[in-house]
């Protein structure tokens, strides 16, 4: 019988209601277990929160007004799933009108679960605590497979959903038949984090491979011969936008290679500029020999996956940075050294962040590429930036938020007007107490509302830490904060005493 949309519902409902690993991976292998093959890779995408159309035109305006929702479930995941590849192909005049007729068409056959799981999707806000690390166990649990085959394959093939196919089909022994293949991009490996360098080294142990950490464009790298495609992070091709990357690595011996670092550009005195540049230089497709004349990319390599013919996914790091140093020119390898003690550590830490760079990447040298995953033998390690900024409103959340102010509107005393700047939003760091309180505290301040917003009287400091700063024309300030997390509350200062907008404009010389 096929499933129902329902039954998926449902399991977001109740991996949205417990925070127990094993429940969650329980749950996950229930449904597993009652997919046919046919259904499995919508399923695992439903349950890891996306669809499986990347893009699908489907903005909040659409949902602003839904229909009722039906009394009873008929919704089958298939049928889904074949109705959002059709939405995301309407094209042209009236397609607006006409994606918004269909999905509201899908709405109305839903159940009041199912829209919030279908709202959930579409935006990619499914507050269900399930990420797809979650999903492959509970893959390996439903299937008996071993984790790490499931893993492995799903790195390799660049996609759980086809490593659940697989598994679905051919079982363990297909997911063992995977390789790495030029061409196919592989999830990259990434890191855990440490607050100083004690925690890090407490993580990857001594002595270990310290690499400054560049804030640029994640690019992986794939040579067969004279050809060469370069890949994101999250796997999208663009090769025709860093010329630069693919000329450094078409002048390279070695024919057959995979590659893995990170594009930037840098500045006369050496130092990177900032990363909204770079962004901006990766994101446009116009004139790309224009932009690479004004804004040049160089690209630096911190690790090698495969070198005619070898891979090196499972060797150690020790041994892949020999490799590297053999294949690569020492100007197209990230600044690294090993270190056998903290002092050393601290020390490239120290140099990293003085020489303008983000902080550093402590490597565990004994660990193999866990791709995909973000693995403790890689710990990065960021100075933290933090200032005490006013809350000026506050938005309702969505999914788990649901009913709770959550994302602040931070901004910054301006000591020229005594006004406040805006300088951009978080809705990191919350815990489900601090939800409440603030939600509580928030009301108790309302000064008016919109639709979607509660605007406060700017009593209330908070605690903000950020990674950094880029310009933006979208705050007044002229700047915006980058990855913003709330640390916590100060009802010990005042708004006089917040920061102002000029010593947050600092960072950007630092």
């Amino acid at each position: 019988m096929p499933m129902l949309l329902s039954r998926l519902a449902t399991t977001s409902t109740a991996l949205a209601a417990t925070r127990s690993r094993i429940a969650k991976r329980e749950l996950i292998a229930a449904v597993l277990r009652e997919a046919d093959a046919a259904e499995i890779a919508v399923v695992v995408s439903y349950l890891s929160g996306s669809l499986r159309q990347r893009r699908t035109g489907v903005g909040w305006k659409t949902l602003q007004d839904p229909p009722p929702p039906a009394p009873e479930p008929s919704l089958t995941v298939q049928e889904v799933d074949q109705r959002f590849s059709e939405i995301a192909e309407l094209s042209g005049t009236g397609s607006a009108s006409a994606r918004t007729s269909a999905v509201n068409e899908l709405l109305a056959r839903a159940t009041e679960e199912e829209q919030g799981l279908l709202r959930g999707l579409i935006f990619g806000e499914l507050r269900q605590g399930a990420l797809e690390a979650q999903v492959q166990e509970g893959l390996a649990v439903a299937y008996e497979a071993p984790l790490a085959a499931v893993r492995r394959a799903a790195m390799l093939l660049s996609s759980t959903t086809a490593a659940a196919e697989l598994l679905a089909t051919g079982g363990v022994a297909a997911l063992d038949d995977v390789g790495l293949q030029i061409g196919v991009p592989v999830q990259p490996m990434l890191a855990a984090s440490a607050p100083d360098p004690e925690g890090a080294v407490a993580k990857t142990e001594l002595p270990a491979a310290v690499d400054y950490k560049l804030d640029g464009i994640r690019v992986q790298v794939h040579r067969d011969g004279d050809e060469i495609h370069v890949y994101t992070r999250s796997l999208d091709e663009i090769t025709a936008r860093l010329p630069e990357v693919v000329a450094a690595v078409a002048a390279l011996p070695s024919r057959r290679l995979v590659l893995d670092g990170e594009a930037l550009a840098l500045r006369l005195d050496g130092r990177p500029e900032i990363f909204q540049v770079i962004a901006s230089r990766t994101a446009s497709h116009v004139d790309v020999a224009g932009l690479a004349e004004q804004t040049p990319l160089v690209v630096f390599f911190f690790d090698l996956l495969h070198v005619d013919g070898r891979d090196l996914l499972e060797v150690p790091p020790r041994e892949r940075i020999e490799v590297m140093r053999e294949v690569l020119p020492a100007e197209l390898m990230v600044p690294r050294e090993v270190c056998t003690d903290l002092d050393g550590v601290k020390r490239v830490f120290a140099e990293a962040v003085h020489s303008g760079f983000e902080g550093v990447v402590v490597k565990n040298l004994e660990a193999g590429y866990a791709a995909g995953r973000r693995d403790s033998s890689w710990v990065k390690l960021k100075p933290r930036h933090t200032f005490d900024l006013v809350v000026t409103a506050a938005e309702w959340g969505h999914g788990r938020r649901q009913g709770w102010l959550s994302n602040l509107h931070l901004a910054a005393r301006d000591p020229a007007t005594g006004g406040l700047v805006m300088l951009g939003k978080t809705f990191k760091g919350l815990t489900d107490e601090t939800l409440a309180w603030q939600t509580e505290q928030f009301l108790a301040r309302e000064v008016r509302r919109t639709a979607g917003t509660v605007y406060l009287e700017p009593s209330m400091v908070v605690e903000i830490a950020i990674d950094g700063l880029q310009s933006s024309t979208r705050y007044p300030g002229g700047v915006a904060l980058r990855f913003a997390r709330v640390l916590r509350y100060r009802p010990d200062k005042s708004p006089e005493e917040a920061d102002t907008i000029d010593t947050v404009k600092l960072l950007l010389g630092s």
